[in-house]
């Protein structure tokens, strides 16, 4: 007979003696349970101990979390949170180097958990930590020529306790004294740091900035932009991704007016990113991938203020941006008031606005006050004029010595196109929470958007030869252009020429044969036979999708656990057993290179106690971090599973494809329909496989609509033949 539910049996060591065998009972109280325990060891004042996991965690078992504990844990009786507390607390005050050094190392472990934390706390821990950041540390100032390993140890571990305390939530950052700051911030911008010192410092003022308005304006006032690029300039790539993650929470919390001043900073940010980052002969990480996504997100959404701006008619200074355009087109001065009467001045205007292909060919100012694109598209195009000035005056040429209905309208198409490109790099979006997708050519250039801008109008005109297009065929034209970018795109060139060159192979001719040929793999047979063929095929395409959704969760897949802090997140990691029957978890410290073996993944789920799957802003983990940015991303990929009565498991996957293939195997399991986008590609690029391997022999054969004839009978059936 199987054990209650409730009865969990476990081992629990105790140091310098022989671990214990226990059920514990899940309905008694902890205290009751921890009492046993020191009973059984003879142990007495019981309320000065406590259970913790005996694992590279180590984290406390309360009356919250004792449900995790599954058959076979392995315990550990220790001191209890309270004491550990106050026990390091006063040790962190020692007067030998030695033991401080000590007793601060052990403070850092032990702040990774959240029951700890909150007892370290109600001493006043925090407040302690930074007056031995303020001032404490400069009592070793003297000793640190001859103790510099030391030094560096002690700074360290000081901030690291911080950072893991402060990650926990429970107090605000708003708390902290200029003097902190100042300590902080000096610690980056000395040119000989310690490394840890360092990363831990950069940390702190990621955090300060992201998570206090009042505490960017003070980091602000410490360090700039230009201090930390140094930073980015070494070997180090953990340093360079925290450096790039404070110059991204600078970049994101400045106020509208600062934005603009930082569009030069960030130029530079980018450029230096470039070669001693993308190009470097390590490989970028994830982190270090994403906050280049971000890097690249927030620098061109330093456009969003002119991509909204309206033209006004009656800005002069605005104004004259049009009349260099016509300057430089038509090698013409403008004329003086003088010079002509009005209406001739007019007409030569008129005329001359219409060959640069302007909609409104009176005033077209008028042209630029739809929004988007705005002011940004008549900046693109005295960019182009002046900066490519020999393709923009053969294109405006070229295209008013065609005939009116043939030319390619140089003015509307460089307002549509801006358009366009803002929505391809969502400009003015914020950054999602979990893109890694940056574009190396975009760091390659001070001036990347207008540059592309360039590249994208000049091969908006060759298209437009290509497709031998009217004025009818504007639409056209521009959707073959989205798609010869997007394509263009997918590839990552590494610089603006490789850009050029990939868009010069994709001409409408390619495009036309590309979108043939998927055409053709994507071709669906609407006739009755192949109808009937498709719905007997669908259940097997079905059952083969399932099957590999559940290898898929068999092999299993690492999760993060999204915190505050991003790159301070621990790893865990999920797979299910080769029967189908349990789900095998437990935590990691870094992300594996490989498979997790089940027998290092401590926890246990069995499948048969799983009620249900829950997605999106359901999930009870999405519901405590509705403060989070970017939230709606993170939700896209959150999945929980609820068990028992009101226990969950809370998934966030790292990309959409993973998400997928666990909510699928999860219904599969549950016996429910697999619905996402994932399965309906696969069925359909499957389905579409077999049904062509079906009908190879009947290529070229056309398929009658309906059955052929039934003859009729025959008028007796001597012909047939008893075989008896």
């Amino acid at each position: 007979m199987p054990p209650p539910s409730d009865i969990v049996k476990v081992a629990i060591e105790w140091p310098g003696a022989f671990p214990k065998l226990m059920e514990i009972d899940q309905k008694k109280p902890l205290s009751a349970i921890i009492k046993e325990v020191c009973e059984g060891w003879s142990l007495g004042n019981h309320e000065n101990f406590a259970l913790q996991n005996a694992d590279s965690t180590n984290f406390y078992i309360t009356e919250k979390n004792r449900n995790d504990i599954k058959n076979g844990s392995i315990l550990r009786l220790t001191t209890s949170p309270s004491q550990m507390a106050g026990q390091l607390h006063e040790r962190i005050q020692s007067s030998s180097m030695d033991a401080k050094l000590e007793a601060l190392k052990d403070l850092a472990n032990s702040s990774r958990d959240v029951t700890f934390a909150q007892e370290f706390i109600n001493l006043d821990g925090i407040s302690l930590l930074t007056q031995m950041v303020e001032s404490g540390t400069e009592r070793y100032q003297k000793l640190q020529k001859i103790m510099k390993p030391c030094f560096g140890d002690l700074l360290s571990f000081t901030l690291t306790a911080f950072v893991e305390l402060m990650d926990h939530g429970i107090v605000s950052w708003d708390t902290f004294s200029v003097a902190f700051i100042k300590k902080i911030a000096g610690y980056v911008n000395k040119s000989a740091m310690d490394m840890a010192v360092l990363q831990r410092s950069l940390a702190i003022l990621e955090s300060m900035v992201l998570n206090s308005q009042d505490l960017y304006q003070k980091v602000a006032q410490e360090i700039t932009i230009g201090q930390l690029i140094p930073h980015l300039q070494g070997t180090d790539q953990d340093i360079q991704t925290y450096t790039i993650a404070v110059i991204n929470a600078l970049f994101l919390k400045a106020p509208e007016d600062k934005r603009q001043v930082g569009y030069t900073q960030s130029d530079v940010c980018m450029y230096v990113c470039m070669y001693n980052v993308i190009r470097s002969p390590k490989p970028i990480n994830d982190e270090m991938a994403h906050q280049l996504y971000v890097l690249q997100v927030l620098t061109f959404n330093l456009l969003e203020d002119r991509m909204m701006t309206k033209m006004d008619p009656q800005d002069q200074a605005q104004r004259d941006i049009i009349f260099e355009l016509r300057r430089i087109a038509f090698d013409v001065e403008c004329e003086p008031n003088n010079s002509g009467s009005i209406e001739k001045r007019k007409s030569m205007y008129t005329r001359d606005y219409k060959k640069l292909g302007f909609i409104n060919h009176v005033n077209p100012a008028m042209d630029f006050t739809q929004i988007p694109p705005g002011m940004l598209a008549l900046d693109n195009m005295l960019y182009f004029a002046r900066h490519h000035q020999d393709a923009y005056i053969r294109i405006v040429l070229e295209n008013s010595s065609r005939e009116d209905k043939h030319e390619c309208p140089f003015g509307r198409s460089s307002i549509e196109l801006t358009k366009m490109l803002c929505e391809i790099l969502k400009v003015g979006e914020l950054p999602s929470e979990n893109c890694h997708d940056f574009h190396p050519m975009f760091f390659t250039h001070d001036r990347s958007f207008e540059e592309f801008f360039c590249i994208c109008i000049q091969l908006l005109n060759k298209t437009w030869k290509e497709m031998r297009a009217t004025s009818e065929d504007f639409n056209k034209v521009m959707q073959v252009v989205r798609e010869q970018i997007m394509r263009a795109l997918t590839q990552k060139p590494n610089s603006l020429d490789q850009l050029k060159s990939r868009l010069q192979n994709l001409s409408y001719t390619e495009i036309l044969k590309i979108r043939q040929s998927e055409r053709m793999n994507q071709e669906d047979f609407q006739s009755r036979p192949i109808l009937e063929l498709r719905e007997k095929i669908q259940p097997e395409i079905m059952e083969l999708i399932k099957q590999q959704r559940l290898n898929r969760l068999c092999d299993g897949t690492c999760f993060r656990k999204i915190s505050s802090r991003r790159r301070q997140d621990k790893f865990w990691y999920c797979r299910l057993s080769p029967n189908h029957k349990v789900l095998h978890y437990g935590d990691l410290e870094e992300s594996p290179q490989g498979e997790v073996p089940h027998d290092s993944l401590q926890e246990k789920l069995p499948v048969a106690d799983i009620k249900a799957v829950v997605t999106g802003k359901d999930c009870p983990h999405m519901k405590e971090k509705g403060s989070l940015k970017q939230n709606k991303e993170v939700q896209e990929l959150a999945f929980s599973v609820l068990y028992e009565s009101d226990e969950y498991l809370n998934f966030i996957a790292p990309d959409k494809h993973e998400y997928c293939v666990w909510t699928d195997g999860l219904n599969a399991l549950l016996g429910k329909e697999m619905t996402s986008d994932f399965t309906k590609s696969d069925m359909d690029t499957l389905l579409s496989m077999e049904m062509k391997l079906r009908l190879l022999d009947l290529e070229n054969i056309q398929i009658p609509e309906a059955p052929p004839p039934i003859p009729k009978e025959p008028s007796n059936y001597d012909f047939v033949y008893d075989c008896n």
